[in-house]
């Protein structure tokens, strides 16, 4: 290797763009209608709206996780291949010019760019679009921890940290990773399942018109095992799968079940017995029947089936390290509600995936959620609805790569980070691209799908 003193660095030169990605993606999102969806329904209080938004993504897409960062749209050629860029004091002054209502604008032309992008890539929601087919829907929330006393809304919740409460729903299907279908910013000392049956509610409605004519299965920890959160789904002709509180009444039921009654599992570290025909495993399920919310009249109780996992505790090691044994099998219940018509394992397995929506709250944390950037908390919430638009928009453009199962930081450094050098041809630009780049079929598989795409789908309302 030459030593650095052998290397003069000189940022001079106005045609290098350090993420040509972008290019290809926002011309999905613009082709899903995002420009003319800004352009009627944001009427946010400031000069070109649909060009700062627009600014405020694309900044999101290449890694900007603060409203500093987004200056690096403006370095180099880059303002060529994004227009309508600002700088961030620009941005920053229009976030702060959000309201309530703006947000819900946002949230509202989020929804509509998700059934614009499943018109342009097909697997977006793979699965979910047949009548027969499947879609999950997985509500959760999350603290973001913030710091200093300038934060609106900022306050001590259920995980003793300082911060703000974002609140999320995602869809997925059996075969296709999850989007946000709504996201919304909340003070930090909130309840997890405030509000969570609006939320559901608006979810259930972008998935639907997202093109998911399938089941949907609404899928929730227990901290939303409340009525209004059943009721919910109930009402929209869903299925829910909710983690039970361990309440008098669910503790009896589980007590009630016959020893018999219990299967064993296909379970982490389980073992498949070829004699035995089946999987040893210290993992069993069973369900029973069950009515919900007893203590409320009649009208409002919820017959549904109370399915429970249970699996045996490991038991501690002696001194010389082996380990004792036991008279009687002592076991850990894990127990949810279902008014799916699924069978009891497979009842259990889809109940189980709920946690997938915990790779997206990590996936924005570690993208533009990794602050909060405003101490004004609408610009918060603005930048809430703008993450979650922005994670959709990556979602559809690694599909459209055949990057199906990438997270958001592979195809910022596969497919948006990859720089270039701008040359001018009679009318047009041409963007030359690294050689031998390890990615390179990949950006060209996302490169031709938006150029097969034909014109931009008309924005919907």
């Amino acid at each position: 290797m030459k030593a650095c003193h052998s290397i003069v660095p000189v940022f001079d030169d106005p045609n290098l763009v350090s993420a040509a990605g972008l290019v290809p993606v926002l011309e999905l999102a613009g082709r899903a209608g995002l420009d003319g969806l800004l352009a009627e329904h944001l009427s946010v209080p400031s000069a070109n709206a649909a060009d700062k938004s627009r600014s405020v993504v694309a900044g999101m897409l290449a890694g900007a996780d603060s409203i500093d960062d987004l200056d690096l749209l403006r370095a180099g050629g880059m303002a060529r291949v994004v227009p309508g860029v600002r700088a961030p004091s620009t941005l920053g002054t229009f976030l702060r010019t959000f309201t309530h209502g703006h947000v819900q604008q946002v949230d509202k032309i989020s929804g509509a760019v998700l059934a614009g992008l499943t018109g342009q890539v097909p697997g977006l929601l793979a699965g979910g679009r047949a009548q027969d087919g499947m879609v999950f829907i997985d509500v959760d929330d999350t603290i973001r921890a913030v710091h200093g006393y300038a934060k609106q809304g900022a306050g001590f919740g259920y995980s003793r940290v300082r911060g703000l409460n974002v609140q999320l729903a995602t869809a997925c299907t059996p075969t296709s990773a999850p989007v946000v279908v709504r996201a919304r910013l909340r003070r930090g000392n909130i309840a997890s399942h405030k509000g969570s049956a609006r939320l559901l509610a608006q979810a259930i409605t972008t998935t639907r018109a997202a093109g998911a004519s399938g089941r949907v299965l609404a899928r929730a920890d227990s901290a939303y095992y409340l009525r209004a959160f059943l009721a919910t789904a109930v009402r929209h002709d869903a299925w829910f799968s909710v983690t039970a509180r361990m309440n008098p009444q669910v503790v009896g039921a589980i007590a009630a079940i016959n020893q018999d009654a219990w299967t064993s599992i296909h379970y982490p570290n389980a073992v498949f017995d070829e004699q035995a025909g089946g999987w040893v495993s210290d993992a069993q399920v069973a369900e029973v029947p069950f009515t919900a919310f007893t203590s409320l009249p009649k009208a409002q109780q919820i017959t549904c089936r109370l399915v429970v996992r249970r699996v045996k505790r490991q038991q501690p090691r002696a001194s010389d390290g082996s380990v004792q044994g036991e008279l009687f099998a002592d076991w850990r219940h894990h127990a949810f509600v279902t008014n799916s018509t699924l069978s009891t394992v497979e009842a259990d397995q889809r109940h189980r995936d709920h946690a997938i929506i915990e790779q997206v709250i990590a996936e924005l944390k570690d993208g533009p959620l990794a602050h909060l950037p405003s101490g004004n908390y609408a610009a918060n919430a603005a930048w809430v609805a703008f993450a979650a638009l922005s994670f959709n928009l990556a979602r559809a453009a690694s599909i459209a790569a055949g990057m199906v199962t990438a997270r958001w930081a592979t195809l910022r450094r596969r497919i948006i980070t990859v720089p270039a050098r701008l040359a001018a041809t009679g009318r047009r630009l041409v963007l030359h691209l690294p050689a031998r780049w390890p990615w390179a079929p990949a950006w060209a598989a996302l490169w031709a799908t938006i150029t097969a795409t034909g014109p931009p789908t008309p924005a919907t309302t």
